[in-house]
């Protein structure tokens, strides 16, 4: 194809080349052979171009064996259409990488059949919006973190011991011992603070048995961990993480309020500081208010009262987040610092966004003594996990984080009720490909 000296234009920059020759490459969104000329509507990841191609000749045969979804490249010149917006007037058309035939999956596809063709489903835009929007946050993220003074880590995924319950842990065979896949950074990122590193972040895979198959659930997902030494108490990380949040939302709002409107019909409000926090406890009773069942023998609350509890919240308070505190010792790590000698609340806390819990984090137990004690009172044998209790026998400063799931984030930002949806590939106890 002639014309190599041109550089690619986008369809969403024609009207810059008015009158102008351009080079376009795409895919064949549809074909109308038929007329005269012949109609090719092409679809980069910006937009879709119309394409009017003289009938006859050499192009003649390649339009009648073209099929949609086949890759083209096009050179020619733009002119205004009668429509409205620009179309291109071929000169050259070429197909570098033609379709078998039509797709075997449509938009209206059952979801998990579009997963089987992964990448097909994901040249929809709505699709590629979503990564478009995680690349955003990411970015945005990255700033606050920049401006903050935050050293990145990227913790190892092999692990020789468990760092959380050993019920949800993948094992591996390594060179003859037992390794595990990690559930989460967390022991690195307090290795970091005894280090002197102060303020980290640390954004990758972590991995979790889930037997039984959920929306809001995977066994494989990115979490964005942050650990902060030398805070005065739980709510400096409580106010960090809105911080974060409230420059993660506008962000998104400013570079994609457009097409959140268009392909989710959501639109991105930035939170009122604080957010709302409730302990655990008096979630519980304002849940049992509403009528919603309480099991007293649970520590925690259920994804149903969540979601009530996020209703709740929503009315009385017109806020989409809330921040669960204090949870009691038995539903937490060992390794949370108690709020006080005589009670068996830590200083812990969940956050959920629209009804979905997004983050866990706490303020961690510091001192080697106490670690030491509340490993035992667990039954957790200190032999097994002395490596990690020793990073706090030569000094460590106080300290806390929390961990962020990047899917169950952009799930409540885009409005999106499964966690496949948001996932580039998704892992699940029935899901190993693509």
């Amino acid at each position: 194809m002639t014309g190599d000296d041109l550089a690619r234009t986008l369809t969403a920059q024609l009207g810059e080349h008015h009158g102008g020759r351009v080079r376009l490459c795409g895919w064949a969104h549809a074909v109308r052979a038929g007329s005269n000329p012949a109609i090719v509507e092409l679809r980069d990841h910006t937009g879709v171009a119309q394409l009017l191609v003289g009938r006859g000749g050499k192009l003649q045969g390649l339009l009648e064996r073209l099929v949609c979804g086949s890759a083209i490249e096009t050179i020619g010149s733009v002119e205004a259409a009668p429509s409205g917006g620009w179309r291109v007037v071929a000169e050259l058309l070429d197909v570098p990488g033609p379709a078998a035939g039509p797709p075997p999956i449509s938009e209206s596809s059952a979801l998990e059949e579009r997963l089987d063709w992964r990448y097909l489903d994901l040249r929809r835009p709505r699709n590629r919006l979503i990564f478009e929007v995680q690349t955003t946050a990411l970015r945005m993220m990255r700033d606050v973190w920049r401006e903050q003074g935050f050293i990145e880590l990227h913790s190892p995924k092999l692990r020789p011991i468990p760092n959380k319950s050993g019920d949800e842990l993948f094992s591996l065979d390594y060179f003859g011992r037992r390794a595990y896949l990690a559930q989460s950074p967390q022991f690195y990122k307090q290795m970091a603070m005894a280090a002197g590193f102060d303020r980290v972040f640390d954004i990758g895979p972590v991995f979790r048995q889930q037997p039984q198959p959920s929306s809001r659930h995977d066994t494989e997902f990115t979490s964005v961990d942050v650990e902060m030494s030398w805070i005065r108490s739980m709510e400096d990380l409580l106010a960090f993480e809105e911080e974060l949040l409230c420059r993660v939302i506008a962000g998104v709002r400013a570079a994609h309020a457009d097409e959140l409107q268009r392909w989710f019909g959501r639109e991105l409000t930035v939170p009122t500081t604080p957010f709302p926090r409730m302990t655990v406890d008096e979630a519980k009773q304002v849940l049992a208010a509403t009528g919603c069942p309480i099991d007293d023998a649970d520590d925690d609350l259920s994804p149903a009262g969540e979601r009530r509890l996020a209703e709740h919240v929503a009315r009385e308070l017109d806020h989409e987040f809330v921040f669960l505190t204090d949870y009691p010792e038995p539903a937490r790590p060992f390794y949370h610092m108690r709020c006080g000698e005589d009670t068996l609340a830590t200083r812990s806390f969940d956050l959920l966004w629209r009804g979905l819990e997004i983050t866990s984090g706490a303020q961690r137990e510091h001192r080697y003594d106490r670690l030491v004690t509340q490993a035992r009172t667990r039954g957790i044998p200190v032999a097994h996990i002395q490596g990690y209790l020793d990073y706090f026998k030569f000094g460590c400063p106080p300290h806390g984080g929390f961990g962020l799931g990047l899917t169950r984030m952009l799930m409540s930002m885009l409005d999106v009720d499964d966690v496949r949806e948001v996932t580039y590939l998704f892992r699940g106890p029935d899901r190993l490909t693509p």
